[in-house]
């Protein structure tokens, strides 16, 4: 069995986080992306991935090389990004027979993924309260594709398109072709013709649908996939920390007394926590990180490499790789209406879906100080801030 992902996009949405790595190098749970998807594959038995990739393909090429944990990896340029379908194409001479299809930044489990292997040709979908934002997939009684309609205006189902396909070869001898306005040539358009003649079963997903689109996704992502940690502690816990829930600590990290830590918590190696923390449910903590006397972080994602100085405040926030935040930094997380947060995302304002969030902050950023970050805001790679400064907007 050969598997697909798509990894070729820039991911301009997940700016500023993309700006320096592709999107499935970022990492959740202290494991990037791609890493997930691979191992996900590894579960149905595949032999093969081929990644079709792009923007900044030399830091995964460079990464996984040509074997993950004995699964084949082989890599194809899209040198244009014309589209999901003009990638799929670029390997159709590598493809063998049957075939699975993943986009590189949405997680799947390999439960639905097996699901899918059952049938010649299939399709992964999830019922959704907003189809508007989807492709929606219409059925006969018999569960098969008759049509898909793009982000459809008025209600014609809510069965939404999630990625996880299975192909026969011949899928990808069907005829590159544009919907009329669109630039680029996309999967639904193809197989829109492919079930006119074909049949491609519908299965809705019993695991999850964990996409990325948008930087606080890998927060979403992070609150689902913890649940499921086993405690394992292979670092140094002093007499006078406090454990409460699953805590998995790396090789070489220090958690010092007067630590409170309420579970599920990721600490990754060569850390040192503390002393006098609190670390709440959900936080990943990554390799080669200190946090500070006082600290308290919530719900957070800390990157490699960052300290976070004390009488701190992180709350449901993203601090890219190699940061430093300086003391009594505090993001906020909330606001005083406890309507959902709002971020800008290319110039227009999103609302995020979350009541809490907090900053979004990547790679190498250095905030002085007594530093206050409104919630939903951005700063982009190596920006400094100054002592006491108030970040009313996002900082590039």
């Amino acid at each position: 069995m050969q598997a697909v992902i798509l990894a070729a996009g820039k991911s301009t949405r997940t700016y500023p986080l993309t700006l320096t790595k592709p999107k499935p190098l970022l990492k959740i749970l202290n494991k990037t992306i791609l890493e997930h998807l691979l191992d996900e594959l590894l579960e149905c038995n595949v032999e093969e991935a081929i990644l079709i990739v792009g923007y900044k393909k030399e830091m995964i090429i460079e990464k996984f090389g040509k074997n993950y944990k004995g699964m084949k990896l082989t890599y194809v340029e899209q040198k244009e990004q014309l589209g999901t379908m003009h990638a799929l194409y670029l390997v159709k001479d590598l493809i063998k027979d049957r075939f699975m299809v993943l986009y590189g930044d949405d997680l799947l489990h390999h439960e639905d993924l097996k699901e899918g292997l059952k049938y010649e040709n299939s399709m992964l979908v999830l019922k959704t309260k907003t189809p508007e934002r989807f492709g929606i997939a219409i059925t006969n009684e018999e569960g098969l594709l008759q049509d898909i309609i793009e982000k459809p205006k008025e209600f014609v189902g809510d069965l939404a398109s999630v990625g996880g396909f299975v192909f026969e070869k011949k899928f990808l001898n069907y005829e590159l072709v544009k919907e009329e306005g669109q630039e680029e040539y996309f999967l639904p358009t193809t197989l829109r013709n492919y079930c006119k003649n074909v049949n491609v079963k519908v299965l809705t997903i019993k695991r999850y649908w964990l996409p990325t689109g948008y930087p606080w996704d890998l927060i979403n992502a992070s609150e689902v996939l913890i649940e499921d940690l086993q405690e394992e502690i292979n670092g140094e816990i002093e007499n006078g920390a406090t454990i409460k829930g699953a805590l998995k600590v790396g090789e070489g990290t220090l958690i010092k007394s007067g630590v409170y830590i309420e579970g599920p918590v990721i600490i990754g190696n060569n850390c040192t926590i503390g002393p006098n923390c609190y670390i709440r449910k959900g936080t990943v903590i990554g390799n080669n990180c200190k946090i500070g006397n006082a600290v308290e972080i919530k719900n957070s994602i800390i990157m490699d490499n960052t300290n976070v100085g004390h009488l701190s405040y992180i709350g449901d926030t993203i601090i890219g790789k190699g940061s430093n935040m300086g003391a009594g930094t505090i993001t906020a997380n909330l606001r005083h209406e406890k309507d959902n947060v709002l971020s800008m995302v290319k110039d227009e304002l999103i609302d995020t879906g979350r009541r809490k969030l907090g900053a979004i902050m990547a790679d190498n950023v250095k905030t002085g100080i007594h530093t206050s970050i409104y919630p939903g805001r951005k700063l982009w790679p190596g920006v400094r801030t100054r002592p006491g400064e108030i970040i009313q907007k996002d900082l590039k």
